[in-house]
C-alpha cells in the first residue's frame, strides 16, 4: 500500500475513533434511520447482524433508542430509486447504502440526508464524494477500494493459480453501478497477462442459464465475476452452474466462495461494514458527513474452496496457497 493510501486510511479511522465526548451522548428518544440494500437480506444476513452489534456497541439499540427503516430491492437494482424516494418521503434522519448502487440511489434521491455508503466502488471517480480526505455533500462512509485496481489484481491471481488460462469470461451486470470501471481495469490487467477477456452479461437470475450457455460455446478456462449485488444474492446457482461447466471462478464476495466458488479477493464484508456504524454514530450524534474522511479499507483477503479444486481436477499452487488467508477444505 502506498503512502498515500496509507495516510487516507489513517485519516478515516481517526475519525471514527473520535472521543464519544466530542458529540453529544444519545438520548432516550428514538432515532429513525434508512437501510436501502440492492440484495435480499437473506443473502447479507452475517453482514446485517454485524452492523447492527457495533450500532449497540456505541449505545444505539433497535427498539429502544433506534428506529430502522429497511429498504431492500432484493436483487433488481432498478428498484433502488423508488425504495430510496420512499426512504426520503419517510423524512428518516440518516440512509445507510450497502454498495455504490444504493448510494448512488440515495444521493439522487436527497442531496440533504445524510448517506452513510457501504463498499461502494471507487466514489471519487464515480461522482459519490468530492475526495477521499473532504467528502463534500452529505455522502461518507467506507469504500471498497480507492480506486478499480483490485479487479485486474482479481485476474492476476487467477491467472496464477491457472497458468494455463488464456481465455477468461468476465460476467457483469450492466445495470450495477461502476460496473464500466471495472471492465476498463480488468481489460487493462487481461492486455498485461496476454490473456483474451470475453464479456458477458447477467442481470438476474433469470439470465444465468443463457449466460453460461454462451459461456460454454467459448470453451473458456476460467470465469471472473463482476462485483455485483446479485452475485451474492444467487451464489448457489452460480456455483452450480460453475461446477457443472468446469469453470474455476473468482468473486469479490467470500460468501461465493464458501457457496462452492473457488477463490475471491476481497475485503472481508462482515468485519468491514461493522466500521460503518460508527458514521452512523458520528453523524446521529451531530457530525456532518462533509467532515468525516472516507474510510479504505487496509487489508483484501484471499479465500480459496480446496474442495471445488478437487472437483474441477485443478491443482492450485503453492504460491497461491500460502497467501490465502482462509482455505476451505
Amino acid at each position: 500500500m502506498n503512502n498515500r493510501r496509507k495516510l487516507l486510511a489513517a485519516l478515516g479511522a481517526c475519525a471514527l475513533t473520535t472521543p464519544f465526548g466530542a458529540f453529544a451522548q444519545p438520548q432516550d428518544k428514538v432515532r429513525r434511520i434508512g437501510y436501502l440494500s440492492a440484495p435480499t437480506r437473506a443473502s447479507v444476513e452475517r453482514a446485517h447482524d454485524e452492523f447492527i452489534r457495533a450500532l449497540r456497541d456505541s449505545g444505539w439499540v433497535v427498539g429502544k433508542n433506534l428506529a430502522i427503516e429497511y429498504r431492500w430491492a432484493d436483487g433488481k437494482v432498478e428498484r433502488l430509486p423508488g425504495l430510496a424516494a420512499e426512504l426520503v418521503r419517510q423524512k428518516v434522519e440518516l440512509i445507510v447504502a450497502p454498495a455504490g448502487s444504493a448510494a448512488l440511489a440515495a444521493k439522487n434521491a436527497t442531496t440533504t440526508i445524510p448517506i452513510v455508503m457501504i463498499f461502494p466502488n471507487d466514489p471519487v471517480a464515480t461522482g459519490l464524494v468530492a475526495s477521499l480526505r473532504r467528502p463534500g455533500g452529505n455522502v461518507t462512509g467506507t469504500t471498497f477500494a480507492p480506486g478499480s485496481e483490485i479487479f485486474g489484481k482479481q485476474l492476476q491471481i487467477l491467472k496464477e493459480a491457472i497458468p494455463h488460462a488464456t481465455r477468461v469470461a468476465l460476467m457483469s451486470n450492466p445495470a450495477e453501478f461502476g460496473s464500466t470501471l471495472q471492465l476498463k481495469e480488468v481489460e487493462a490487467a487481461a492486455r498485461a497477462l496476454n490473456v483474451q477477456l470475453l464479456r458477458f452479461e447477467a442481470r438476474g437470475p433469470e439470465d444465468l442459464a443463457k449466460a453460461f450457455a454462451a459461456i460454454a460455446k467459448e470453451r473458456v478456462d476460467a470465469l471472473l465475476l463482476s462485483r455485483d449485488s446479485n452475485i451474492i444474492v444467487i451464489r448457489e446457482k452460480i456455483a452450480d452452474y460453475a461446477l457443472k461447466g468446469r469453470l474455476p471462478t473468482m468473486f469479490s464476495f467470500r460468501e461465493n466462495v464458501e457457496a462452492g466458488g473457488l477463490m475471491s479477493y476481497s475485503v472481508n464484508m462482515v468485519d468491514f461494514i461493522g466500521r460503518a456504524a460508527g458514521y452512523v454514530d458520528k453523524i446521529l450524534r451531530g457530525a456532518k458527513p462533509e467532515d468525516l474522511p472516507v474510510e479504505l479499507p487496509t487489508q483484501f483477503e484471499l479465500v480459496i474452496n480446496m474442495k471445488t479444486a478437487r472437483a474441477l481436477g485443478l491443482k492450485i499452487p503453492n504460491s497461491i496457497l500460502l497467501r490465502a488467508d482462509k482455505v476451505i477444505e
